[in-house]
């Protein structure tokens, strides 16, 4: 084991003029039912790129079903990293760092990662980073735009709802984070309900994507009264989507009693409860991200001229939520930066980015890769 641990850290030794040369990450991501993998250089630019999506199987599944998405990230990991190392034209040997998702994300899917990545760095004795998921997203912003510490990140996604100070790689101090379920969840869940999928329009959507497709079409204001303020008189940032989702199952009930809606039938006022549904779930992030403005205000934890918000994670995908955030911040004195879609959503350059900026700041690498393990929650 020692032996193992010289040859590492003789490896590492070897990069310690990183700051001179073109540093080249290897990033593995399987936190969920995306299976990606990409190189990236110090610069931002994706040599190469692999990629895997589950998502007509969890469109046909109503979800993701981690076996299942176990077994689909098996069959397809070997492919994806080979495909993005020959894009790159790189051998293993010539990376500087292999970096992996190891949490937090479902067990059995990260941990097909980490045993492909850990028997990758094995054969090559590469450096190995693991990587936080949460933590990548708040970081891609900085491989495309000019962003500096601190910033303010904003996440959501289906499994994550969090406002955190981004003060360096490895500096996050969360302000608020959901109390319960997340709103990426949230839409999907909604989303089957409604039956969205029984539309035409909607075939291949993921459940978030039909929702808002749909709700584009309706009126907001139709049902809106039926999603109080949450949390009002709750002095932090938290969020909770509990009860957003229950109203939201309660006025679909009512409306398909109402309507006579039985089995696979869809409502005639979809959009509408739809729409009201994604304006109420808006309001509660715009209220606590609100009050998480004024205390970084009161704190002087950001100065004023230079605050800026980053909002990443699928959810950020969604354009009426960007576009009242954007809103927001043009009120409130911050700039507003999010990554493509490409980059909010699941994939293995976020993860070669930070560990290319693990690299550049000179920490993140395990002194022992074998012992790294995963950590879900």
């Amino acid at each position: 084991m020692h032996r193992v641990q010289a040859l590492f850290a003789l490896k590492w030794q070897k990069c310690s003029c990183l700051a001179t040369r073109t540093i080249k990450v290897l990033g593995i991501e399987t936190s969920c039912d995306d299976t990606g993998a990409a190189v990236v250089n110090k610069h931002g630019d994706v040599l190469g790129e692999g990629f895997h999506s589950q998502r007509e199987m969890t469109v046909r599944l109503g979800g993701v079903i981690p076996p299942i998405a176990r077994s689909l990230h098996t069959e397809h990991i070997d492919r994806v990293v080979r495909t993005a190392l020959e894009q790159s034209n790189l051998q293993l040997t010539e990376l500087d760092a292999i970096a992996c998702t190891v949490k937090p994300g479902m067990p059995l899917s990260l941990l097909v990662g980490l045993r492909h990545a850990k028997r990758l760095v094995t054969e090559s004795r590469v450096p190995f980073i693991p990587i936080h998921h949460m933590r990548a997203h708040a970081l891609t912003i900085r491989m495309t735009d000019r962003v500096n510490f601190p910033y303010l990140v904003f996440l959501l996604s289906g499994g994550h709802c969090l406002l955190a100070l981004v003060r360096g790689v490895e500096d996050f101090s969360i302000i608020g984070e959901s109390i319960d379920d997340a709103p990426g969840e949230a839409f999907d869940k909604i989303a089957r309900r409604l039956k969205l999928k029984n539309l035409a329009e909607c075939s291949g959507m993921s459940g978030g994507e039909s929702l808002q497709h749909v709700a584009s079409q309706g009126d907001p204001l139709s049902f809106i009264d039926r999603f109080p303020s949450i949390m009002g008189k709750y002095r932090d940032c938290n969020f909770s989507f509990s009860g957003i989702k229950t109203t939201a199952v309660r006025l679909i009930a009512k409306e398909e009693e109402k309507h006579g809606i039985v089995g696979d039938g869809i409502l005639p006022n979809v959009a509408d409860v739809a729409a009201a549904f994604q304006l109420g779930l808006t309001r509660h992030l715009v209220r606590r991200l609100l009050r998480c403005m004024i205390f970084i205000e009161q704190k002087e934890l950001l100065k004023a001229g230079e605050m800026t918000l980053v909002l990443s994670g699928g959810v950020a995908c969604n354009s009426f939520i960007r576009q009242v955030i954007g809103q927001v911040c043009e009120s409130n004195g911050y700039t507003l930066k999010v990554p493509s879609p490409k980059l909010c959503t699941d994939n293995g350059i976020m993860i070669a980015w930070n560990g290319v900026e693990y690299l550049k700041a000179g920490m993140g690498v395990a002194p022992d890769p074998g012992s790294v393990d995963i950590e879900p929650k």
